[in-house]
């Protein structure tokens, strides 16, 4: 069984849906190849993949999760769904609740991405406490979309908040080229010590971790040894990773080859459901 964390919709109906990014601008990726549900439901179905949380697209739809609401409203049986809100808002918590009231089990943080190319300030915004709180009552993993910059900050919510599991989406983007030991990666190999921080592991550090002196043989098996297999789980960011997503799966596959058959079924499918159970259906 495989099962994708981080997957986007996009609907082709903006009078319903309209955009509103987040920065203001719109990603190229949801502009020139957006899927929307039917054609996710197909994609997964040609992949092999049996269920997914579907990942708020922040630079198309900011904040109005609802298209991604109304998929898992139609099809519960494929979907869980991981929304976005303005944590620094005043009225964050109720936004929060709204949101979980739709049924969507996850949170995320987008700090930092393809429109945002800057890392935000805000990650340990003590205004964004009551959003966190909030979430840990129906014990929502959080998402964090950002940068190694901000792991320091990062570092100060694990410790805040130590109920809350938190997922770093495609390793915070550490640099490998340096290859063995990886160096660059030392920021985030440090946060192998907190038990509630979790990998997402994409396509972008599946292409990272080939680059320059980094080769899959070398960089996922010290991944592996310093977080546990039952850390990490695999998303494939498609349609933003370029790619079906068949190929994307295929790629991540063969990279991660060089792990045993256990550690594979913990990425692949495991670990998604100890951070989403309602993905193990019925």
């Amino acid at each position: 069984m495989t099962i994708d964390i981080h997957p986007h919709v996009i609907s082709t109906d903006t009078d319903r849906y309209p955009n509103a990014p987040v920065g203001g601008h719109k990603s190229d990726w949801s502009r020139e190849r957006p899927v929307s549900v039917d054609q996710m439901i197909a994609a997964m179905d040609h992949a092999g993949i049996v269920r997914s949380a579907l990942v708020q697209a922040s630079t198309c739809y900011g904040h109005d999760n609802s298209y991604m609401a109304d998929a898992v409203a139609a099809h519960p049986d494929r979907f869980t769904g991981v929304f976005s809100v303005d944590v620094l808002a005043p009225d964050a918590p109720e936004k929060v609740r709204h949101w979980v009231g739709r049924n969507l089990t996850g949170m995320r943080l987008f700090t930092a991405g393809s429109t945002m190319p800057n890392q935000a300030d805000w990650v340990d915004d003590p205004r964004s406490f009551p959003a966190w709180e909030c979430a840990s009552e129906p014990r929502l993993p959080v998402c964090m979309q950002m940068t190694v910059k901000a792991i320091p900050q990062l570092m100060c919510m694990l410790e805040r908040f130590p109920k809350i599991r938190v997922i770093l989406d495609h390793l915070a983007k550490p640099t490998l080229s340096d290859g063995p030991p990886y160096t660059g990666a030392t920021d985030v190999f440090r946060l192998a010590d907190y038990e509630n921080l979790y990998l997402k592991l994409t396509p972008r550090t599946v292409a990272e971790a080939q680059n320059g002196k980094a080769t899959h043989a070398t960089f996922f098996p010290i991944l592996v040894s310093r977080f546990g297999a039952s850390r990490i789980a695999w998303g494939s960011n498609y349609p933003a990773s370029e790619g079906t997503l068949p190929e994307l799966l295929k790629d991540s596959q063969t990279a991660l080859a060089v792990l045993s058959d256990e550690d594979r079924d913990w990425i692949f499918a495991r670990t998604a459901l100890t951070l989403y159970p309602v993905l193990a259906g019925k």
